[in-house]
C-alpha cells in the first residue's frame, strides 16, 4: 500500500483483509470502538504508542504505515524539498525530520494541522505513552491538552512534557498550523526480525 494512503484507510484495509471486526481491535489495542472508527474514517489523529498497539494487533510493522523500507541515508542533513508528508487523518499531516528514523533514539517531525483539525472530533482520543516530548509551534495557533489542563500556544511557544501524562493537540482555527515534536525513545527504534539496531 503506497505510503501517501491515510493510515486509517491502511488500518480499515489490513483489518478487512484479516476479517477482523472493530470489536475485535478494540479488545485487542484497549481502544475504544468510537475512536478506531473515526481513526478509520480519517475523522482523528493517532499517536505513534496507539499506532504501535493497532499494527501488533494487526500482525503488521509498525514502519509500514509510514514508508515500505525505513529511509537511511549517509548523508545526515535532511533537506527541505526532501520532506515527505505522511497523512496522519485527512486533516493532519507529518514530515520525519531524519534519513535514518531507526538509527536514533530520539524522533523529530513536524506536524501540519489544518484548520479544525480534532476540533470535530467527538471525544478528542487522550494519549499517554512511556518517554518525553517535546513540541514547538512553528505557525498558526495550537490548543495542546495535558491532562485536565488545556493550553493555547502561538508561534514561538513551547512545552516539554513526560509522555505519560495524556495529552493531545487540536487546531480550533480557519488557518494551518504547524509544530515540531521530537519524541524519545523513538518508537521506529523498536528491533523487527532480523533487524539489528547500531
Amino acid at each position: 500500500m503506497a505510503a501517501s494512503t491515510p493510515i486509517g484507510l491502511q488500518i480499515k484495509t489490513i483489518r478487512t483483509r484479516n476479517n477482523m471486526t472493530l470489536k475485535q481491535l478494540s479488545e485487542q489495542t484497549d481502544l475504544s470502538i468510537g475512536f478506531l472508527s473515526q481513526l478509520e474514517r480519517g475523522m482523528s489523529s493517532v499517536a505513534i504508542d496507539s499506532l504501535e498497539k493497532i499494527a501488533e494487533a494487526l500482525d503488521v510493522p509498525l514502519t509500514s504505515f509510514f514508508n515500505e523500507v525505513p529511509r537511511k541515508n549517509q548523508d545526515p542533513v535532511v533537506h527541505n524539498f526532501e520532506l515527505q508528508a505522511t497523512p496522519v487523518s485527512e486533516q493532519i499531516f507529518q514530515y520525519i525530520l531524519s534519513n535514518d528514523e531507526m538509527g536514533f533514539g530520539l524522533l523529530p517531525r513536524i506536524f501540519t494541522l489544518m484548520p479544525f483539525a480534532n476540533f470535530d472530533a467527538d471525544d478528542l482520543e487522550m494519549y499517554s505513552h512511556a518517554g518525553e516530548e517535546f513540541i514547538y509551534v512553528l505557525e498558526g495557533i495550537v490548543t495542546l491538552f495535558i491532562g485536565t489542563r488545556q493550553y493555547t500556544l502561538y508561534p514561538g511557544d513551547s512545552v516539554q512534557i513526560h509522555s505519560t501524562e495524556p495529552h493531545n493537540w487540536m487546531n480550533s482555527t480557519n488557518k494551518v498550523a504547524k509544530l515540531l515534536s521530537i519524541n524519545t525513545p523513538n518508537p521506529f527504534r523498536h528491533p523487527e526480525p532480523g533487524h539489528i539496531l547500531p
